[in-house]
């Protein structure tokens, strides 16, 4: 008997599932405290606020006219078509609508050869990313990882008390599956980022079938597919559909610019689904998602013309960019098939990125793996023209002029961290 994840959130009576809720909904708030990870205070709206969050107080909000340019988000915002969804939807919303949940699986199911049960819609795709590594993972489950990629992986395993076996990516700044599996001898999950976060790089679809024909049996692999729209290559989905023990997640909040509306998918074997509810009941909280996010999500999905034309606009800016960098003899990891690219600054990454903030641009972070390159979203093409001048004016200052006094934290920089 198949277990259909979705239909037991939505068989959840609606009255116990309100008494829950204060407590949920302040877990929820909690979680990423909980999970061994830093969370901000919400502060008071005003005309810099532009995220509502800072540092317990103690950051100030960038402002309204910086280049943010540091969290991977799609300056383009939803799409007319799930704008229009959103609000003929919001009219409904004094009621419980689990229909549009459903209709918006449907979709999803059908646009990928899936079966009833093989997906669940959730409220981005950061909660279900901690589900699908921590039903997996644990003191004697270790997580193999590539290296440098998106922290949320071994956040996780430090949660669950799991052996981390972080693994260098290869000469192509993809991921070595073959190294990967030669990490341990039987992990609980591989975790793939493609395209990876930071790098933009893909790891070819034949290898991560290659390590799914190889793995231990018990052995799971989770691919994070959060990009992967920006890319050309084929997804792993389809896999799912062959029943590999394999989990797929895929999220609303890039290339539909849907970040702040919160709806992703995870995409596995109805058990590998099941497993979710092995988790803490804050974690599985999230299952819940808005009637106007899954109307938005629905009407992007059936936008046809949506993803070509973003992913082209998207492709034109970078690769604009990447020649101008190029050109003036800076140093890039190439190979970039995401909305970022990552760019050797020749000193501490941190101490670089404060230096833009100077100049009114915030970029990301760096990686313990590669300290001295800085990760930067592909913006709007006027963002990436600031983003050039301040760069060059920022990579012409001498150490010493910089000073250690940039290190101070004085504006709170977005992040897709913790994200969905």
């Amino acid at each position: 008997m198949s277990f259909d994840f979705q239909s037991s959130l939505n068989g959840v009576s609606r009255r116990s599932f309100l008494r829950t809720l204060g407590a949920a909904s302040a877990a929820a708030a909690a979680l990423p405290a909980a999970f061994g990870q830093q969370t901000a205070a919400p502060v008071t709206a005003g005309p810099g606020s532009r995220r509502g969050f800072s540092d317990m107080g103690e950051m100030r909000q960038l402002p309204p006219d910086a280049v943010i340019i540091s969290s991977n988000e799609n300056p383009l915002g939803p799409a007319p078509s799930a704008l229009s969804a959103i609000c003929t939807t919001a009219s409904m919303g004094g009621r419980y609508h689990g229909e549009e949940t459903m209709k918006t699986l449907t979709v999803f199911n059908e646009q990928f050869g899936l079966k009833r049960g093989y997906s669940a819609l959730f409220p981005g795709s950061g909660g279900p990313l901690d589900l699908a590594l921590m039903s997996n993972i644990g003191p004697d489950k270790p997580l193999v990882y590539g290296d440098p990629s998106y922290e949320q992986g071994f956040r996780a395993a430090d949660s669950m008390k799991a052996p981390k076996y972080p693994v260098k990516l290869n000469d192509k700044y993809q991921h070595d599956v073959k190294a990967m599996l030669a990490a341990h001898p039987s992990p609980g999950a591989y975790y793939i980022v493609n395209p990876n976060n930071p790098t933009g790089t893909m790891t070819p679809k034949e290898d991560i079938v290659w390590l799914l024909k190889n793995k231990p049996k018990g052995s799971v692999v989770i691919v994070d597919e959060a990009y992967h729209h920006f890319s050309n290559d084929d997804s792993v989905i389809d896999l799912v559909a062959q029943d590999q023990d394999l989990i797929v997640l895929r999220t609303f909040s890039k290339i539909y610019g849907m970040a702040g509306l919160r709806a992703g998918f995870a995409v596995a074997r109805p058990d590998l689904l099941q497993k979710f509810g092995t988790v803490a009941i804050p974690a599985r909280s999230l299952a819940s998602i808005s009637i106007t996010s899954a109307a938005g999500a629905r009407a992007s999905l059936q936008d046809k013309d949506l993803v070509p034309l973003r992913r082209k606009i998207n492709a034109d800016v970078r690769a604009d960019t990447l020649e101008f960098l190029t050109k003036k003899g800076y140093k890039i990891v190439p190979g970039s098939q995401a909305n970022m690219f990552m760019v050797d600054v020749q000193r501490p990454g941190k101490e670089f990125m404060a230096s833009m903030l100077k100049e009114n641009v915030a970029i990301g972070r760096s990686w313990t793996a590669m300290p001295n390159y800085v990760r930067v979203t592909v913006g709007t093409k006027d963002e990436m023209q600031k983003f050039q001048t301040a760069f060059v004016k920022c990579m012409d200052m001498t150490h010493t002029t910089m000073g250690a006094s940039l290190y101070a934290p004085e504006y709170h920089v977005p992040t897709e961290l913790y994200r969905g």
